[in-house]
Formats: structure tokens, C-alpha cells, sequence
């Protein structure tokens, strides 16, 4: 018994209008691949770079923000010292009338923690100024890349919209050929097909005999399926990559 396998009828047409049917599609759906081939990572490209952009933007602006808040907290830090002076120097006028030693040493004690403040407010404006400069730093190369990727964006979409143009007529075309070929394939056929088109890069689910070997693995085919394919009176898959086989003569 042959090993090829055989899938099972089903439909009132004849397993030859069948095949004839399906070579038809996979002709149409071959030039559509030639298409999406011309076309190649271009799409993706194109969604990568505007996701990548949109998200620097957005980095830029969060930095912009925290930039913002920092300076707020340096201009409050600045307003705070300057309150701590004042109220050092009403402290020491204080201190010229104070009554007992007690009183002079609470004075001074808090003049004390007014300096404090001062140095750690001038601590905390350095560490400020650096974080600012940090992300000032981090926003020019940002914008930098910004610049430098939408000029790629730009030229990627203009090299996409110009295959667009010159192909969108034919692929619609294609297309319905393409739907109405399957229209007219039983189900459970047209299912097979496609799922053995997305198990090969080129896109072929059926390939024609071609010098005594199946035309997408290149193995041989023993003559008994030469000849039972030749009789159109079965759907046979190559027994090495699965592909449905036909001869050339139904694409005539």
C-alpha cells in the first residue's frame, strides 16, 4: 500500500476540480506573498520606530516634569534659608537682653538648628542641581535620538507608501481572486492548505512534481505516486514535507 497519505473527499465536485481549484489559489496567494516579500520588515520597522519615538517623547516629558519639580524644591529650599537667617539674626538681638544664662543658651540652640538647616537645605540644592543636570543631560540625547530616528521614520514610511502605491491596486485584485478561488474549495481542504502554508517561509501548502520530485522538498517520488497523481483521482502530501502534490498539467 502507498505511504502517501490521502485526504478523505467530501464534496460533489471532483477531487481534479479540487486541485485544479486549490492550484489556482496557491498561484494567487503566491503573488500576494511577492507583494508582502517587496514590502518586506517595512511595516514593522515603521510600528517599531513610532512606538520607539512615542516612548522617548514621553521619557522626555518626564524628565521635563521632574526637572520642574526640582527647581520648585530649590526655590523652596532658598526660601527656607532665608527664613533661617532672619530668625538667626532676631535670635542674637535676643540674646542681648536675655536675663539669665538658660535663656541665652536656648537662644543659642536655636540658632544652632538654623544653621543646621541651612547646610542641610545647601546639601540637598546640590543634590538637586546634579539630579537636574543629570536628566537635562538624558533630555539632550533623548531628543537627539528623537531627531535622528523620526528622520529614519520618515524615509521608511515614504519607501512604504511608495510600494504601497504601486502595488495596493494589484494586491486588492489579488485578494478577492484569492477569496473567490477559496470559495469554491470545501472547508476542510482550503483549512489544510493554509495550515501547511505557515509551516514554510515561502508560503507553499501544494507544489507541482517536477522531474520526478515534490517541487517544495525535492525528494523523490516513487513512480506509482507519479502516476497516481497524474490521474487526478486522489489529493496526495509529499510523505517527506507534507505539501499537497499535483502535476503541472492542471494549470493549464
Amino acid at each position: 500500500m502507498s505511504k502517501a497519505k490521502e485526504m478523505i473527499k467530501g464534496s460533489d465536485i471532483s477531487v481534479e476540480e479540487r486541485l485544479r481549484y486549490l492550484y489556482k489559489l496557491q498561484k494567487i496567494d503566491s503573488k500576494i506573498d511577492e507583494i508582502h516579500i517587496l514590502k518586506g520588515e517595512l511595516p514593522m520597522e515603521v510600528l517599531d520606530l513610532e512606538d520607539e519615538v512615542t516612548g522617548l517623547k514621553t521619557r522626555v516629558a518626564k524628565y521635563d516634569e521632574e526637572i520642574k519639580e526640582l527647581e520648585t524644591t530649590i526655590a523652596n529650599k532658598k526660601v527656607g534659608q532665608k527664613e533661617a537667617e532672619v530668625l538667626i539674626k532676631k535670635y542674637q538681638k535676643q540674646q542681648n537682653n536675655v536675663k539669665n544664662n538658660r535663656e541665652f543658651e536656648a537662644l543659642s540652640k536655636e540658632m544652632e538648628m538654623q544653621k543646621l538647616e541651612i547646610q542641610l537645605d545647601d546639601k540637598r540644592i546640590r543634590e538637586a542641581n546634579a539630579q537636574i543636570d543629570f536628566k537635562k543631560t538624558s533630555v539632550a540625547e533623548c531628543e537627539k535620538t528623537i531627531k535622528s530616528r523620526e528622520k529614519e521614520l520618515k524615509q521608511k514610511k515614504a519607501d512604504l507608501d511608495n510600494i504601497v502605491e504601486e502595488t495596493e491596486a494589484e494586491e486588492k485584485a489579488l485578494l478577492k481572486k484569492s477569496k473567490d478561488a477559496a470559495s469554491k474549495i470545501e472547508e476542510r481542504l482550503l483549512n489544510a492548505y493554509h495550515k501547511i502554508r505557515t509551516n514554510y517561509k515561502n508560503g507553499l501548502g501544494l507544489v507541482t512534481v517536477q522531474r520526478g520530485s515534490c517541487g517544495g522538498c525535492f525528494n523523490a517520488i516513487p513512480p506509482q505516486q507519479q502516476m497516481e497523481i497524474r490521474q487526478h483521482k486522489k489529493i496526495i502530501l509529499c510523505e517527506h514535507c507534507g505539501r499537497i502534490l499535483v502535476d503541472e498539467v492542471l494549470g493549464n
